[in-house]
């Protein structure tokens, strides 16, 4: 019998999928087993390559292997589906993920630390608060808009204008409206603890506080991007981070002839919205600042639009973010 060299596992919450094969190609295992038993078993077998799918507990499966010396490449499931032979199961998704991660081509998930996620999990709950509150208001508008009193869409016109609004209704209805406000001010001193808290971070980080010096780079977004992808060394270059961030236009080209359209809007949401949230406003400040990289924005904006051009400042803002990860310098406005 040979020795495991490849292994493929489809992760879930109770029973796991297990496919192993040797240097040859050949099939060692084959089954499924409990997670009580999953980490015995793959402590039992040399050094091999595990192949796993980006979903909820990878990272820290991730992270168990590797302190058996097994070398672990994380996977998006988009990227597994085409390796798959027949019908999706659970068998099939592991054989198919033990024959992706062997691909020289394929691209993998950076594998993150507990801290980094410990730390995107502050991200994620105050974006969570955030959702809340914006909802809350427009609770508030929808109750009063019952009422015959329109409020514009203005989150801080709300906020001024709900209470003088509420004084003529019936006495339930200004209860309510009495209840969401003082709930919208507990989510904002909630989402200012957090911002507050993470801004503390991004200062105490030496990565983050070199992405600070990019324009359109705040702390909310520094922190994320190295509590997302660390040192960026799984990227061979900023135009292949961009596109991890779907920040690059979907190619439709055949027969030589290029057709671009939109982003592709792949890979990290959060991550993507802030670097085009800190580039509209970097596009703001341009008309300020007299460095090459406003004068480039500038110049895009009465070529293209102020649309396009705050995603290409996104983008390009991203590929600057790799540099200085990857390179371990500063950011140099000149």
């Amino acid at each position: 019998m040979g020795k495991v060299t490849t292994v493929g596992i489809d992760l879930a919450k109770n029973v796991f999928s297990v496919h192993a094969i040797d240097e040859s190609g050949a099939v060692l295992f084959k089954r499924t087993v409990s997670r009580a038993r999953l980490m015995p078993l793959v402590a039992q077998w040399p050094a091999c390559l595990i192949g796993l799918e980006a979903c909820s507990g990878a990272h820290e499966w991730a992270r168990r292997f590797q302190a058996h010396g097994h070398t672990v490449r994380i996977m998006a499931a988009r990227f597994v589906a085409p390796y798959r032979r027949s019908g999706k199961n659970d068998g099939n998704d592991a054989e198919a993920i033990c024959e992706a991660v062997q691909r020289p081509s394929m691209r993998f998930v950076p594998i993150k630390s507990a801290e980094q996620q410990a730390v995107l999990s502050l991200h994620r709950v105050r974006q969570g608060f955030v959702e809340e509150r914006t909802a809350t208001i427009n609770r508030v508008r929808g109750l009063l808009a019952e009422f015959g009193a329109v409020l514009p869409n203005r989150a801080a016109e709300v906020r001024r204008g709900a209470a003088s609004c509420a004084e003529p209704l019936p006495v339930l209805a200004r209860q309510a409206v009495s209840d969401l406000l003082s709930h919208l001010q507990a989510l904002d001193e909630r989402i200012a603890a957090y911002d507050r808290e993470l801004e503390s971070l991004a200062r105490a980080s030496e990565a983050a506080t070199r992405l600070m010096t990019v324009p359109g780079v705040g702390p909310l977004t520094a922190l994320a991007t190295v509590a997302s992808v660390g040192e960026a060394h799984e990227f061979e270059n900023g135009r292949q981070f961009a596109a991890w961030l779907g920040l690059v236009p979907r190619q439709w080209s055949t027969g030589g002839k290029t057709r671009l359209g939109r982003i592709t809007k792949r890979g990290d949401a959060y991550l993507r919205t802030l670097l085009i949230l800190g580039a509209r406003a970097a596009l703001q400040m341009a008309t300020r600042r007299s460095d090459r990289l406003s004068r480039w924005a500038l110049v895009l904006k009465e070529r293209v639009g102020y649309h396009k051009a705050v995603v290409a400042l996104a983008a390009k803002n991203a590929r600057i973010v790799w540099a200085l990860l990857a390179g371990g310098t500063s950011f140099r406005a000149a």
